[in-house]
């Protein structure tokens, strides 16, 4: 069951669903579930491109996850203009969902995942590394240097743009200076030493958007943290998006599994008494 949610943050309105495990009634209310928040990408939406997202969602609450899927501010359905703001405010309204999620009486909190793409990779990971709510990370062909990566995206004559008059138009959206010069700010490779629990990273061998070798840089700075774990999963011949089926179906695959095992490590955990 898909439920629609508005989310307040600030002076936005977020646009949002909250999907519920497929479950009998009675156990729907009666439980707690695990919870899976997904962060799209640049100038993104929660439906995901070619439906991304909401097969994914479909994916996980078969599983017997809940599900949040949210348009951050100027994106999809939700309030506000999306380049006039920064890094900063993406990670705000992430936290604000968390807020929302964390509210909810059917939610195991200490089984929070944030899945992010792209550029919501690396929001999610920035999130993660303030916030010690989110217990885990699934990383889809995350950004690992915002600016280099965006400016790859909407090229150096956009940024020259935005540099000689404070703005460019990309795709309708406005992209400011504000936004552009956050992008530089931020560094998730860095600051990901301050995220202590478990990471999954997934990318495909074909991505002509964000180079696949950033899966083995995450992995390596992961790595150097004193708690937490990181695996990562390539997929031969998988694009962005992960748009063919087989890619897309690996994709589901890999996630679904990883998750399902911390859950199982948890609840093994859980039987020893001291």
């Amino acid at each position: 069951m898909n439920h629609p949610i508005t989310i307040k943050s600030g002076d936005l309105q977020l646009s949002g669903v909250l999907q519920y495990p497929h479950c009998d009634p009675e156990t729907k209310y009666a439980a707690k579930f695990p919870l899976v928040i997904i962060c799209h990408g640049f100038i993104g939406n929660r439906m995901g491109t070619d439906r991304l997202f909401v097969e994914a969602a479909e994916r996980l609450t078969r599983s017997g996850y809940l599900v949040l899927r949210f348009d951050y501010g100027g994106c999809g359905e939700s309030t506000g203009d999306y380049g006039s703001g920064g890094l900063d405010e993406l990670i705000a309204q992430t936290r604000t969902v968390i807020d929302y999620a964390s509210s909810l009486d059917l939610v195991d909190h200490e089984r929070l995942t944030l899945i992010g793409h792209s550029l919501g990779g690396a929001v999610a990971v920035l999130t993660a590394a303030r916030d010690a709510r989110v217990k885990s990370l699934v990383l889809w062909a995350p950004v690992a240097h915002p600016f280099l990566d965006i400016r790859n995206i909407i090229g150096a004559k956009a940024i020259q743009e935005i540099d000689t008059i404070g703005k460019t138009d990309h795709m309708h959206y406005e992209l400011t200076k504000r936004f552009t010069d956050s992008l530089a700010q931020y560094q998730p490779l860095v600051e990901l030493s301050g995220y202590s629990g478990d990471v999954l990273i997934v990318h495909g061998t074909a991505d002509m958007v964000i180079p696949v070798d950033y899966c083995f840089l995450y992995q390596k700075m992961f790595w150097t943290r004193k708690e937490g774990g990181c695996d990562k999963e390539v997929i031969l011949q998988g694009d962005h998006t992960f748009s063919s089926k087989a890619s897309r179906e690996q994709l589901f695959d890999i996630s679904l599994r990883w998750v399902d095992s911390l859950g199982k490590r948890r609840n093994d955990w859980s039987l020893w008494t001291i």
